[in-house]
């Protein structure tokens, strides 16, 4: 048998049976209760709204907040740098791709040389009867390359760079959801900012009645000097509130802009007149925690970097055996003149079968298998911990979302007793049985209620959105297709 025929059918079995070294991936398992610990709360809610899986935080009802987000989504430069990523991603899904075909190229060139008859060549050329100094020389070529990917490394390299492209591509969907959540949940604490400075701006004018009338008793003689004293610190503290309050709005409208990729203070007009507190809407669809693995991006991103991470891991593998290539070579060359380039005698051709083996190199590949495979653990611990912490979000969420509302309905019921409280209070005064400082005492106590029930509200709605955010808001119901499918 020929030498080369015993090596010829090594590659051609190898390319047909399609053996790539290293482990093959398979999706590990992921230990999931089969309903959330808060699911029953959350499906006894009742609320005015039901949000739609896809475009949620149009259930607020709401347009500004609608429109916010839809600019959020075309503007937002965490997002632009997320789709920068998954270009680059692509490019090397091409370049892996490219590995597995044939290359090729095609090179010339045209010289003109003049020889020096002073150096020992030429004296000795110049000798010579009829040797002309000048010298003409062309050449064209087509030469061909492909490296036979006899044991697989080059089609792990493409199938971790297309888990690494997929990884990408789930993590444009990830920042976009989490841009629309934080731009709600940043739109949302504004709102209730603006109303906690309302209710904080009448308690201040609350307290200024109250004492007036203090001072005014106090100067016919019938208060006390430390009932002057303690209401102006009453005073005092509910004046401290403003800019503490003022503050976190206006961080608040800066953070908007800065999401919605504008300079801060251009949405500040818009978001002037205040609003009532977005309302939280019904959550329609929990599904099961199983569902995750689908629904939310950022677990598709980090299962696919595992695989990516187990295909590395072949990749390294296959530098254990030999490389084989294939190159060609069909081109023409002449020293005469570029008329004779293409004639039979100028011609030339050539075949090269290539072998490639790293065979004193082992210690350094056992090196690489043994980081790939670190990685490869790295990566797999990641993915379990991203598991656990995505089903911890959305028990919190749902534990969040109950007890604030839970919270927001008790203080709701407590305002409006404190408000007919206040009411009956007014009642007395007009009809002489109760004292100005009666009625003022029950407006700062039914303010300082407000107060409460506007950051309850607040917290509420927050914990809606950080809800949907933990479901992967905007996912894809159970009957469509995943992100990523393998």
């Amino acid at each position: 048998m020929p030498p080369l025929r015993p090596l010829a059918f090594l590659l051609s079995t190898s390319v047909m049976a399609g053996c790539a070294v290293g482990p093959d991936y398979h999706r590990p398992a992921a230990p999931l209760s089969s309903r959330y610990v808060g699911q029953p709360s959350i499906e006894q809610r009742s609320a005015s709204a039901r949000a739609d899986s896809i475009a949620w935080w149009e259930a607020f009802g709401d347009p500004i907040l609608t429109a916010f987000v839809t600019q959020a989504i075309e503007q937002n430069l965490d997002l632009a740098q997320a789709s920068a990523r998954m270009m680059q991603a692509r490019a090397g899904l091409g370049a892996a791709n490219a590995a597995l075909l044939p290359s090729g190229n095609i090179n010339g060139q045209a010289a003109r040389a003049y020889q020096s008859v002073e150096t020992p060549l030429g004296q000795v050329l110049d000798s010579t009867p009829g040797y002309d100094r000048y010298g003409n020389a062309y050449e064209l070529n087509l030469g061909a390359s492909w490296e036979i990917d006899a044991f697989g490394g080059l089609r792990r390299g493409r199938e971790a760079a297309m888990a690494e492209y997929q990884a990408s591509e789930a993590g444009v969907v990830a920042t976009r959801l989490a841009v629309a959540a934080q731009v709600a949940d940043i739109y949302i604490t504004a709102r209730g900012l603006q109303a906690r400075l309302d209710i904080a701006n009448r308690q201040v004018r609350t307290q200024q009645d109250l004492l007036e009338k203090v001072q005014l008793l106090y100067s016919k003689g019938l208060a006390a000097s430390y009932q002057v004293r303690q209401t102006e610190g009453q005073l005092a503290q509910v004046q401290a509130t403003v800019p503490v309050l003022q503050t976190g709005l206006d961080a608040a409208m800066n953070a908007l802009d800065v999401m919605l990729g504008t300079p801060p203070g251009t949405h500040r007009p818009q978001l002037a007149e205040r609003r009532e507190i977005p309302l939280a809407p019904q959550i329609t669809a929990t599904g099961t925690p199983a569902d995750l693995l689908r629904r939310r991006p950022d677990l598709i991103v980090a299962e696919r970097r595992l695989a990516a991470s187990n295909a590395r891991i072949g990749e390294a593998v296959a530098e254990y055996y030999p490389k084989f290539s294939l190159s060609a070579l069909l081109g023409s060359a002449t020293a005469v003149s570029a008329g004779h380039l293409f004639s039979g005698g100028a011609s030339q051709s050539a075949g090269v079968l290539g072998l490639r083996w790293r065979l004193f190199d082992f210690g350094r590949i056992n090196a690489q298998i043994d980081q790939a495979k670190g990685q490869e653990a790295e990566a797999l611990a990641a993915y379990r911990q991203s598991v656990l912490r995505a089903t911890e979000d959305v028990e919190n969420a749902f534990s969040a979302l109950v007890n604030r509302e839970a919270q927001a309905t008790t203080l709701t019921q407590g305002e409006t007793s404190l408000s007919e409280a206040r009411q009956s209070s007014f009642v007395a005064y007009q009809k002489g049985t109760a004292s100005l400082i009666d009625v003022l005492n029950a407006d700062e106590t039914l303010l300082r209620a407000s107060d409460t029930r506007a950051q309850a509200q607040t917290e509420s709605a927050r914990a809606v959105v950080a809800a949907f955010r933990a479901l992967g808001g905007g996912w894809q119901t159970s009957d469509e297709a995943p992100l990523a499918t393998r």
